[in-house]
């Protein structure tokens, strides 16, 4: 189907603003176009109970994450860990403030989102290990948390998408731990992206283009070897069997779609039940945009997807 006219309505207000070449910008450029772009989408917050910022001491390292409360229930909840996406370069705690409230409200879930360290400033596989590091340290203090350490998920959007399924695989190689029961995944970055139909017909004109798909790479790994490791493309990951469930979200226009679809029939292959489905009309990155309606879509399908799991 073509493009949804609400996508199509924010496409051409971007493409009045065309980006400099990348080779031209900074990280931090990016980081600062990112948040004037960023502030409209945060003038009308879903309220809940409690939204509080805090710091996580782990080893050698501090990091700020972002707690959503749904509500003023007693006793610990299921949690839903979240990592932002950006390229693994730029995204933080606000971009995706909005889709994490709205995620919250609509599961009943503790949602606690992560902010990794970005590159180039940290490279490749600095945010795999705060990821998952963090993921650790939240069960392992659920009752100061008031969290299940049973009753966990993680989930993100594109690079976010990519931690938190890599996180999924860390936690199966050592063992099973921590426990996690459900994978919610928003168009995650899988690995081997550029050989795919999507990428072919999608690298152009839908938001996120093959220049950036390469400027993120070139700040993110030290080397083209690195994007192959599993951590990095868990697409190649030979083992899938014993993941958690997942649901996998595609966008239509969007480079990363057949990778997705790729990631999510090898783990049907492999013996894991996933929902997979592509929305129609969408760009990567939709689930951000809270004024299209696709979005308020996508956040439902995935809540009411963790209340299965969890039994809300």
């Amino acid at each position: 189907m073509p493009v949804d006219p609400q996508v199509q309505q924010l496409l051409n207000m971007i493409n009045q603003f065309p980006m400099p070449p990348f080779n031209t910008i900074s990280p931090s450029d990016y980081r600062d176009m990112e948040k004037m772009m960023t502030l409209p989408f945060m003038a009308n917050k879903t309220e809940l109970h409690e939204v509080k910022d805090q710091v996580i001491p782990l080893k050698d390292r501090d990091l700020a994450i972002r707690i959503y409360r749904p509500t003023a229930a007693e006793g610990p909840r299921p949690a839903l860990v979240f990592y932002h996406g950006g390229g693994w370069v730029v995204g933080s705690l606000d971009s995706h403030d909005e889709m994490c409230r709205r995620l919250a409200h609509e599961s009943s879930c503790t949602v606690i989102a992560v902010d990794y360290r970005l590159a180039p400033e940290y490279k490749f596989p600095t945010a795999v290990w705060d990821a998952y590091d963090a993921l650790v340290y939240l069960t392992e203090h659920a009752e100061e948390f008031q969290i299940d350490p049973m009753r966990i998920a993680v989930s993100g959007d594109s690079a976010g998408g990519n931690l938190a399924t890599v996180a999924c695989i860390i936690a199966k190689q050592r063992g099973g731990v921590p426990a996690i029961q459900y994978q919610l995944l928003y168009y995650p970055s899988v690995g081997n992206e550029k050989d795919t139909d999507s990428y072919r017909d999608n690298q152009k004109g839908y938001l996120l283009t093959a220049d950036m798909m390469d400027w993120f790479r070139t700040h993110y790994f030290n080397t083209e070897e690195e994007s192959q490791h599993v951590y990095a493309a868990p697409l190649l990951y030979e083992d899938l069997s014993g993941l958690p469930p997942a649901m996998i979200i595609t966008a239509e226009y969007d480079p990363l779609r057949d990778g997705g679809a790729a990631y999510a029939k090898k783990l049907q292959e492999q013996g894991v039940a996933v929902e997979y489905m592509c929305y129609e009309g969408m760009i990567h990155g939709f689930m951000s945009m809270p004024q299209i309606d696709k979005a308020t879509a996508g956040v439902l399908q995935g809540a009411e997807a963790l209340k299965r799991i969890f039994n809300l």
